[in-house]
């Protein structure tokens, strides 16, 4: 066959393939219809369209030390680097997928020796012959199972970018929830250092009068044993702060070790009130949504895939390059040759394979369907829930405020009545255990308070990149 004949014969073929390639056989993805409330619970104020979580990260953790852990967590994450790793490789393998659209090329050489002895002249015979040039071969997508299988590798591709943000999001929230978990225990720290002094100027105070004789070694010891049960809350606190600190380093990809951040003092303020938007845009926002979304897609095209097994496989070759009887010919040069094929595989019987395998991509695709929403109703649940735990927390916060003032009130004027003889030490006694627990519990609400902002920015599936 002639060079011009044999383009000509692929020209044909590259036309007829393209007009043919529109048909892909299997469903159409369609987002499936997912219940959602028309706003959030325990919303008090409008739907609004403005959402927190429209706001980068290092503009609603206003702290400088915590803005500098997110940056060091997300440079040096190891977890990070894993989904980072992972996302690349989806993308390399959406890629292998989209080559199998195009025709494969390959350069080829053959050369083959052969010898004989004897015959009628009984004389010896070698023969030589190669061939070299250009293979193509080419599998025409008639049916779009090539095609609905790119389209699932790319939602793959898609799903494990998502999946990587989730990591982020995971990561930066780890981050601030342990950071306020750490100031929360530093004021707690504070208090019961605080609270360990005042008790050691008591224990003096009734160590001088039993000195004096005008106390008795009761008091004294009642007095001591609550100095004691102060000072043991210390190193027990102390142990949580290494705890939370050494969570903190794994976060940041380095060995355990001591975290830079400011004291939680009891006259920080709070942020303000946190508009959570309309559910509808958490479809498109959480990570992991549109990660279970992306898997739909996927296992829809894989259905596609499978049912396109059913139809013939049509494939093409050809071949263009030289013809040689000889080893001196074959590298010098030779004639040329060329060829153009067509095959056709069409199943017929394979035992219920090709219907199974069916069965099983649609199977896979019904449990997506759930696993889809089921993540959106979760994504709702977690955002109503750090709503009612910032509401109720604040009503929790007034009231353990207005708990501890009562209790700084009562212990001064449980230590003037003992002075003066109208009470026992009893009450002071109760009056400081009393307000050293009450502070205790109201730096815990404060530091739950910001860690519900946190989950709640989280939940939203809030833009954590810079």
């Amino acid at each position: 066959m002639s060079t011009t004949a044999v383009r000509r014969s692929l020209v044909c073929t590259t036309l007829l393939s393209s007009l043919v390639a529109g048909c892909a056989v299997g469903p159409n993805y369609a987002r499936p219809e997912t219940a959602k409330p028309p706003q959030y619970r325990f919303v008090e104020d409008p739907v609004q369209a403005a959402t927190l979580a429209d706001m980068p990260w290092w503009q609603v953790f206003d702290d400088p030390a915590l803005q500098a852990l997110i940056k060091d967590a997300i440079a040096n994450n190891l977890d990070l680097r894993v989904a980072v790793a992972r996302l690349e490789e989806a993308r390399a393998r959406a890629g292998i997928a989209k080559s199998y659209l195009y025709p494969q090329v390959d350069g080829v050489a053959n050369y083959g020796l052969r010898a004989s002895t004897g015959g009628d002249d009984d004389t010896d015979t070698t023969n030589q012959s190669g061939t070299y040039g250009f293979q193509m071969s080419w599998e025409l997508d008639l049916f779009g199972r090539l095609r609905r299988q790119q389209e699932a590798a790319v939602a793959v591709a898609l799903a494990t970018e998502q999946s990587r943000r989730g990591v982020m999001v995971t990561l930066v929230g780890d981050v601030a929830t342990n950071y306020f978990l750490l100031r929360e225990l530093d004021l707690q720290l504070d208090i019961a250092r605080q609270t360990l002094r005042l008790n050691d100027e008591t224990v003096t105070y009734f160590r001088n009068r039993l000195d004096g004789g005008v106390s008795n070694r009761l008091e004294l010891d009642r007095i001591q044993a609550n100095r004691a049960e102060t000072a043991a809350t210390i190193p027990t606190i102390e142990q949580q702060i290494a705890v939370v600190e050494n969570a903190i380093s794994l976060l940041l990809g380095r060995p355990p070790g001591p975290v830079v951040r400011d004291a939680l003092v009891p006259g920080d303020q709070l942020p303000p009130p946190i508009p959570p938007g309309l559910p509808a845009s958490l479809l498109e926002r959480r990570p992991d949504v549109v990660q279970a979304e992306q898997l739909l897609v996927a296992a829809n095209a894989d259905i596609g895939a499978a049912k396109a097994l059913f139809y013939p496989n049509i494939s093409l070759t050809g071949f263009l390059g030289g013809i040689s009887g000889d080893l001196t010919t074959f590298l010098g040069g030779g004639g040329l040759a060329g060829s153009v094929g067509a095959g056709l595989l069409q199943p017929v019987f394979q035992a219920g394979r090709l219907r199974r395998n069916l069965e099983v991509f649609q199977a896979r695709y019904t449990a997506a369907v759930a696993e889809y929403q089921k993540a959106a109703l979760n994504g709702y649940r977690e955002v109503a829930n750090s709503l009612v735990s910032i509401q109720k927390l604040a009503e929790v916060r007034v009231q353990r405020q207005v708990g501890v003032t009562a209790l700084q009130d009562a212990s001064e004027l449980s230590r003037a009545r003992y002075d003066s003889g109208l009470a026992s030490y009893i009450e002071i006694l109760t009056a400081d255990e009393q307000l050293f627990q009450q502070q205790l519990l109201l730096a815990q609400v404060r530091g739950a308070e910001l860690r519900a902002r946190a989950e709640l920015y989280r939940a939203l599936g809030g833009g954590w990149q810079q």
